[in-house]
């Protein structure tokens, strides 16, 4: 790679190198030139995480149009669980780029729409029979679930939990948890949605008593259509519910004639260590939910469930012109050869044990560590005050500044926004994800000291 950055948009030649390099301050004068006028074209509504503006990114490595390459510890938010620039993938898409872009499903269909539902019935958990139809987004496939839920019990009543987030749509948009910055000044909201307390186990809230007992006294167990639910809370911060927190509500649901949605668009398709996070409880949900790394960095989501469930609707009830793009159908049929190819579910699980074993060490050394958790691939840590429980917001931004600084990329999380959670693609190299731990360690280490 010349060292010298070209400008944003020129074709640079060979691999990325997999090599962590930070020539200027970050942002660098180029990207700070762009966010100039990213700031005359776009919103501020549309937030930014990190002010660089990218160039090629590949493996665990994101280079910036300053020459800086930073090692990517967010992955899209686990969109690119196999990579920013999969061979399967870019080999499938470039295929069929050379047949055609787009003819809306429910005009003329296509086989790749249906093997992407054919692999998804056989991908997601149980071995009933299933139906899958797709869609653009995460939200979308969120409130499709609700719209098949709905239709099919006849009920109205939904019921979602705090620390959830399920998108920005105004029916995900109410399921969501947390006020700012996704809900704030954007009501009226959704009717017919009820809130439950997610199980904490780090602060001993939400039993599975309590929720039941919210169902019956607060909802009407003959009201409820379905619960939506994460198995574990992505934006709430990486939450994983207590043992038997998530099959309860799956048991209550088959007792009660409503149906179970498990929203696994950040925690599905292998970042956990398994296809789906529900998996590592035993659940059979009716209905899945899947979106961000289904298409290897494509746009594309999925409702997959039970095949009386989703039969239930009437023809035409379901659909969208862009939904099951061709060429996002190449693409997540690409990721899924990639992931089954080579063994990335298996590699999740090695990249989480590193990461833990870190995180864990963290904790034991600086009382900033409240807690660590996750599964997989999917690791967060907590950052509270000094008792031990209080949210500490401010460190958590501190820290992540830290590390942007050194060139590592890391996203914050959490209902209070005091977690830093750990999503690197599952095919980074390990002396990348080793590093990228280094300086978060660092990171932690030296504001824990200003804090002293």
């Amino acid at each position: 790679m010349p060292e010298t950055p070209g400008d944003p948009g020129l074709e640079e030649v060979g691999p990325l190198l997999q090599q962590r390099l930070v020539r200027t301050a970050i942002p660098g004068p180029r990207s700070e030139e762009l966010m100039a006028r990213r700031r005359s074209a776009v919103p501020a509504g549309v937030g930014t995480t990190l002010p660089v503006f990218v160039t090629r990114a590949a493996g665990g490595i994101v280079e910036d149009v300053d020459g800086n390459r930073l090692i990517d510890f967010g992955s899209g938010i686990s969109v690119t669980n196999v990579g920013n620039s999969a061979p399967r993938v870019r080999a499938a898409v470039a295929a069929q780029l050379e047949r055609f872009t787009h003819l809306c499903f429910q005009v003329t269909p296509y086989l790749g729409y249906v093997e992407v539902c054919e692999a998804l019935n056989r991908l997601t958990p149980g071995d009933h029979e299933k139906r899958s139809f797709l869609v653009n987004s995460g939200a979308e496939a969120v409130e499709n679930a609700v719209k098949v839920a709905r239709y099919a019990t006849g009920r109205q009543a939904v019921v979602a939990f705090d620390h959830g987030f399920h998108g920005r749509t105004q029916l995900a948009m109410t399921l969501t948890g947390k006020a700012m910055p996704y809900k704030s000044g954007f009501g009226p909201f959704a009717p017919e949605v009820y809130r439950a307390r997610y199980s904490d186990p780090f602060r001993g809230q939400g039993q599975l008593a309590e929720t039941l007992g919210f169902l019956e006294t607060t909802v009407g167990a003959a009201n409820v259509a379905c619960i939506v639910v994460e198995p574990i809370a992505g934006e709430g911060g990486f939450v994983v519910p207590a043992p038997g927190w998530l099959a309860g509500l799956a048991d209550w649901c088959r007792a009660n004639g409503a149906l179970l949605v498990a929203d696994e668009v950040q925690s599905g398709f292998g970042r956990t260590g398994a296809w789906y996070a529900c998996e590592h409880e035993g659940v059979v949900p009716d209905l899945v939910t899947t979106a961000k790394s289904l298409g290897g960095g494509l746009p594309i989501g999925a409702v997959t469930g039970r095949a009386e469930i989703m039969e239930s609707v009437h023809p035409g009830g379901l659909g969208g012109t862009f939904g099951g793009n061709p060429l996002a159908c190449a693409a997540a049929l690409a990721a899924i050869e990639t992931i089954e190819a080579d063994g990335l579910l298996e590699r999740a699980n090695r990249i989480g044990g590193v990461m833990t074993d870190a995180l864990e060490a963290l904790a034991r050394s600086h009382q900033a560590v409240g807690d660590v958790r996750g599964r997989g691939a999917m690791v967060a840590m907590e950052l509270v005050g000094t008792d031990g429980l209080t949210p500490d917001k401010a460190a958590a931004g501190r820290v992540a500044a830290a590390c942007h600084a050194q060139g590592l990329l890391v996203l914050t999380a959490g209902t209070q926004g005091n977690v830093l959670r750990l999503l690197p693609s599952l095919v980074i190299p390990d002396d990348l994800l080793e590093e990228g731990l280094g300086i978060l360690a660092g990171a932690v280490a030296s504001d824990e000291r200003v804090a002293e």
